[in-house]
């Protein structure tokens, strides 16, 4: 298919793909990848000898402790990963979330195989001092283009964790902006910074919540409240952390108890904004916490969030990291919330390929250069790459596809519950595409006899079993996957 494309295609804008040219338009409910794998295929063990071989091999140069197994990534097709052995596996993990389109996607492989991606690759610039002539061109028609309603800025960045670094930095900058009062610094600022003593280095925080994911690097793991293997031997900031709202489930049956649960959150929320003794200079909080358990909180808990941050003056940063571009049916999971205002900043990484934050307007930009810095910030090459999932994403309908999908699994997912209900517990997810999650209580063993049923799927949490499937996730892949998990969870 790719050689001829590529052989009948004429030169285009660099902003029009040539797939995206020749391609007639798909409709939403068309494979993306209609020659992927019927089915999962095991045939060992996983991992399998050559792949216990070529961990082994690896483990004498590179720490192996945490992976899961061996892929052949040139094997890979569509929503199947195929590992060293030979065994076929759908894919309902999808690389912790971040591949959306699948593997060996054909549109990607025609954006890779374009005279711009080489020369963003080869060529690859320092794009705060050294920008191509159309770093421009290439935000407004993918990054930009997809930007969440309100925000139309963006500051590009190397990893989820770095972005939420970066709007740490950005709330902080602007928040002693503001106080300051647009003057110049003062010789006792230039010189306590150098010692890093206030008020060059002032006691600001970031309030988090209890259970969130925001990042391991130094900053970000300040917020990160999931699990504490991420945080030992680590010196942290006197950061405060909010209790995030633990919902009982179903929640149609549970609606007094969880009000009354997000209410004391709420409360405990302002207390801590209003109190806590390093100012706090922005919130961050995720659409759904996804390490942390797969935990949720109503539209009004945000609603309620947005107006107590806005009426004090502190930021509101949404980590969409993980919920971002397209898994929960909306492209930008906090649009299922209608806040009054939107967010302050936006951060994005994962699905999205590329990484960064968008914000409101310039008023969050460093009131002067090499302040919000550094060689790279970011990547060309991954902003073309989203550039590319965006058209899909838009082409293949894949936001409304994904809705229409996860509302299909979660009728399954359902039927599994009210048939295994001490094995299936805690359903969550309903009305958020195909980002579901469960409670296990034999939560390993099931997922090891998953995966030897053909399954990848992953754990979040204590008990929690997630879902993850990519944007090109359809019915059929769910029967499958019930299929296995049914039988995983038989005793």
């Amino acid at each position: 298919m790719l050689s001829s494309v590529r052989a009948g295609a004429r030169r285009l804008p660099r902003h029009v793909s040539r797939l995206q040219a020749v391609r007639p338009l798909a409709t939403a409910s068309s494979s993306v990848f209609p020659n992927e794998p019927p089915k999962p295929a095991v045939q060992t063990a996983i991992p399998g000898p050559r792949s216990k071989a070529a961990l082994a091999k690896l483990e004498k140069v590179f720490d192996t402790r945490s992976m899961n197994f061996v892929a052949d990534y040139d094997k890979c097709h569509g929503n199947y990963i195929v590992d060293h052995d030979g065994n076929v596996l759908l894919d309902a993990f999808a690389q912790i979330a971040s591949i959306p389109l699948g593997y060996n996607n054909p549109h990607l492989l025609e954006v890779a195989d374009t005279p711009e991606m080489r020369s963003a690759i080869v060529n690859r610039p320092a794009l705060g001092a050294f920008p191509s002539s159309e770093w421009a061109d290439i935000l407004e028609t993918g990054l930009l283009k997809a930007a969440p309603k309100g925000l139309s800025q963006v500051l590009t960045s190397m990893t989820g964790s770095d972005a939420n670094e970066l709007a740490f930095k950005a709330a902080f900058i602007w928040r002693r902006t503001q106080e300051r009062g647009g003057a110049d610094f003062t010789a006792e600022e230039l010189a306590s910074v150098m010692k890093n003593e206030a008020p060059g280095a002032p006691r600001y925080s970031i309030l988090s919540f209890e259970g969130g994911f925001h990042g391991r690097l130094f900053g970000s793991l300040s917020t990160t409240r999931s699990k504490a293997i991420h945080k030992l031997d680590i010196p942290a900031f006197d950061w405060p952390a909010a209790p995030f709202p633990r919902l009982k489930y179903p929640l149609e049956e549970h609606a007094a108890e969880n009000a009354a649960e997000e209410a004391r959150c709420l409360a405990e929320t302002e207390r801590l904004l209003d109190t806590w003794p390093q100012p706090v200079a922005a919130l961050i909080v995720e659409p759904i916490q996804s390490e942390g358990g797969d935990n949720h909180a109503s539209p009004s808990f945000f609603q309620a969030l947005r107006k107590a941050t806005a009426a004090r003056g502190v930021l509101m940063i949404v980590d969409e990291v993980q919920t971002g571009v397209g898994a929960t049916g909306r492209f930008w999971a906090h649009e299922h919330w209608d806040l009054p205002t939107p967010p302050d900043m936006v951060t994005f990484s994962k699905k999205a390929q590329a990484a960064g934050f968008y914000y409101k307007d310039a008023a969050l930009r460093p009131d002067r250069p090499y302040r919000q810095y550094n060689t790279w910030m970011g990547d060309p090459a991954r902003a073309l790459l989203f550039r590319g999932i965006h058209e899909e994403v838009t082409r293949l309908g894949l936001v409304e596809r994904t809705a229409r999908v996860g509302r299909y699994l979660w009728e399954g997912l359902e039927g599994l519950a009210r048939r295994h209900p001490g094995e299936v517990q805690n359903l969550r997810g309903k009305e958020r595409g195909t980002f579901i999650a469960f409670d296990s209580p034999r939560r390993e063993e099931v997922l090891a006899r998953a995966r030897a049923g053909g399954l990848n799927i992953g754990a979040s949490g204590d008990r929690a079993i997630r879902l993850r499937p990519m944007l090109v996730f359809e019915e059929k892949h769910a029967d499958i996957l019930l299929d296995i998990l049914e039988n995983a969870i038989k005793k």
